[in-house]
């Protein structure tokens, strides 16, 4: 079942015990722009959003909350009265929360896995054009939300009911091997949220995706100056169809770089076992085991024999806002085990 009050992914919160580490890694390899918005506490903007990326002063590196979006107050009284009614606690964003995220309103709850979830809407537009911390084209934002969240959890069966049934996230599709994980989708982009089971549990990565392709491998190159900052090689998934690399932050967590995404229809679309693994080929995860880095790259080559391959997607050099086009319809096609 599928509610549509949750429109999209629209900011997180993090903690660190550097803030100069956060902002020179958020501006000089994201391309980010930093705000000062307190003493400890910084701001990134990838869009008109006044906040994408909040990062706070602390002991200890961390992830703080997770910020959705919901269509409008209506949307938002109707999700909240689902969650208690489904014996979860929501709690109302006080004033002072509402001005430092900048929404209208909003709500906070913690899911069955101990994440901190909040729902808003009305978030403010920032009062000047946004400024890359590096030469970049801007990131792909708009109604696809900020990006994606992958959430490391011990039993994702736990928490499929509260997602799917509870919140609304729909299951784009799925793989079991080399490890297993689950892929949800809210909006046109191919999923927002992804469970990946783990014995390490907490956020895995957030995906942003840049709106060229050159500012990813300018950004791979950046990356790979740095020892250690690389944790999974340039490549392309199988299922949303992104190239990307991911890189470790200041926080620990991890970054999925990326361009040229899939879009789907939310409303026919198909979930699906992803039959090849989830990269096409690319994404050497150095956090594997050595016995599920081989497995991988065996799923990786039997893809590659089998000619398996995805369409490209283009941006249009004709429109100024960056219109994408499409060679195969959106959707589950044979090659991607649909």
């Amino acid at each position: 079942m599928s509610y549509g009050e949750i429109i999209g992914l629209g900011y997180v919160g993090v903690r660190t015990a550097s803030l100069q580490d956060w902002r020179d890694f958020g501006t000089q390899l994201l391309g980010m722009q930093a705000q000062s918005l307190a003493s400890k506490l910084l701001s990134f903007r990838m869009d008109d959003a006044a906040n994408r990326l909040l990062v706070r002063q602390a002991d200890h590196d961390g992830v703080d909350f997770y910020g959705w979006e919901v269509r409008d107050a209506e949307a938002l009284q109707s999700l909240a009265a689902r969650m208690v009614s489904n014996g979860h606690d929501v709690v109302q964003m006080p004033a002072s929360l509402r001005a430092e995220r900048q929404v209208r309103d909003g709500i906070s709850t913690i899911d069955p896995a101990g994440n901190a979830l909040e729902f808003f809407y009305g978030r403010a537009r920032a009062d000047g054009p946004f400024e890359p911390g590096r030469p970049i084209l801007g990131f792909r934002t708009g109604s696809l939300g900020m990006g994606h969240v992958v959430l490391n959890v011990a039993r994702i069966d736990q928490l499929m009911p509260y997602y799917r049934d509870v919140l609304g996230f729909r299951l784009s599709d799925y793989t079991l091997r080399p490890f297993k994980a689950y892929f949800f989708h809210i909006n046109a982009r191919h999923h927002s949220l992804a469970l990946i089971e783990s014995d390490h549990v907490g956020l895995h990565h957030l995906m942003v995706e840049l709106s060229g392709l050159d500012d990813v491998g300018q950004g791979y190159d950046l990356a790979q100056l740095q020892p250690g900052r690389v944790a999974a090689t340039l490549g392309r998934h199988s299922n949303d169809h992104m190239t990307s690399f991911y890189i470790r932050t200041p926080s620990r967590f991890l970054i999925e770089y990326g361009w040229g995404g899939r879009d789907i229809d939310p409303d026919s679309w198909r979930s699906c076992e992803l039959q090849h693994g989830p990269s096409l080929w690319g994404h050497d995860r150095d956090w594997l085991s050595d016995e599920l880095k081989a497995e991988a790259r065996r799923m990786r080559l039997a893809a590659a024999a089998n000619g398996e391959r995805a369409p490209l997607r283009i941006w249009s050099s004709a429109d100024d806002m960056g219109v994408w086009s499409d060679p195969e319809p959106s959707g589950n096609d044979e090659q991607n085990g649909g």
